[in-house]
């Protein structure tokens, strides 16, 4: 039946017929798809319990001036399509946005908005691709749907890895300037400077050398002036960075506020610490350099001076071999 089809559509669109068919039927299964996604009805009860509760006079104002939503974003009315249905899902793509240094309200809207516009561009640049070559020659039905299919899943993806390379390189640069935040911090406590204003000061300090770093301690410094919880605004701090260097110093300074220790102790003990691991890491770096030149070795150094030691004597040998005569 297939293979019927296939001459049907050879015989009355040329060769490229059945690549039209499956472009046809994408793009069919495409809009019959889009609008019931993006018109997607509302749950009458949770609409009911979102509802705010009636109050009178100014308040009733006030209430609607505060719940009233921004006009600004483009992508709200595509929210249903582009976030994630669960809640647990959303939380995780925030904190992830937020790891990668993107803290915007519509942050995960404007990431799926753009990982699905990659996709679908890439793909229409594959099938101009396949149409191409199918015209200027023939090329086999495989490479054909890999032509297509290969540039839309790069595409949908490109974001993805740009996210991940993001949060890689921000939690490297947390780690490779904590220990020299930490022993900041300490001067500024053994200064007589409170902890909230040594965060403040060290943030000013490392904003040229370690911005990201600097980020997060203002952060954490504004929250505390808001009048959030310390304990509360530390854990955000090591959610928001990832890296187990901060929690662990975010375990340290809570049990100290906790048992009533000495802060300024605990901040010499730990960047300390904190010293000896950068050192570490940087020896196990040092160590891992020479296997990872091996192969480089290997491959650019040894053939070339095989040739020069070995060749000359392969060269007289042949030479030898092509005069001798028995």
């Amino acid at each position: 039946m297939l293979s019927n089809l296939n001459d049907f559509l050879i015989a009355t669109f040329g060769p490229l017929g059945p690549l039209a068919a499956i472009a046809a039927l994408g793009l069919v299964m495409i809009a019959a798809t889009l609008p019931a996604m993006l018109k997607k009805r509302a749950d009458p009860y949770a609409k009911l319990k979102a509802a705010p509760k009636p109050v009178s006079g100014r308040d009733d104002d006030k209430r609607k001036t505060l719940r009233q939503k921004s006009g600004g974003d483009k992508l709200a009315k595509y929210a249903t399509f582009l976030e994630p249905k669960t809640e647990e899902e959303l939380s995780s793509s925030r904190l992830k946005m937020t790891r990668a240094g993107y803290r915007g309200r519509n942050a995960v809207r404007t990431f799926h908005a753009i990982q699905f516009i990659l996709g679908v561009l890439f793909l229409l640049f594959g099938v101009i691709y396949a149409i191409i070559a199918s015209a200027t020659g023939e090329i086999s039905s495989t490479m054909l749907v890999l032509s297509v299919v290969v540039p839309g899943a790069a595409g949908y993806y490109l974001p993805k890895y740009w996210v991940e390379r993001r949060i890689q390189s921000r939690q490297g640069e947390i780690q490779n300037g904590f220990p020299d935040a930490l022993d900041m911090l300490l001067v500024c406590v053994e200064a007589g400077q409170s902890l909230d204003q040594g965060i403040i000061r060290v943030s000013k300090e490392l904003s040229s050398g370690y911005p990201a770093l600097a980020e997060e301690f203002e952060i954490v410094a504004q929250e505390v002036k808001a009048g959030k919880d310390k304990a509360t605004v530390l854990r955000g701090f090591s959610e928001r960075s990832g890296v187990p260097d901060v929690a662990s110093f975010v375990t340290v300074m809570i049990q100290s506020q906790s048992f009533g220790t000495s802060i300024a102790e605990a901040l010499r003990v730990y960047a300390s610490e904190m010293r000896d691991k950068r050192v570490m890491r940087a020896e196990e770096a040092a160590n891992k350099l020479p296997t990872k030149m091996t192969l480089g070795t290997m491959m650019f150094t040894v053939p070339p001076l095989l040739i020069i030691l070995v060749g000359p004597s392969v060269y007289d040998m042949l030479q030898i071999f092509k005069n001798f005569k028995p």
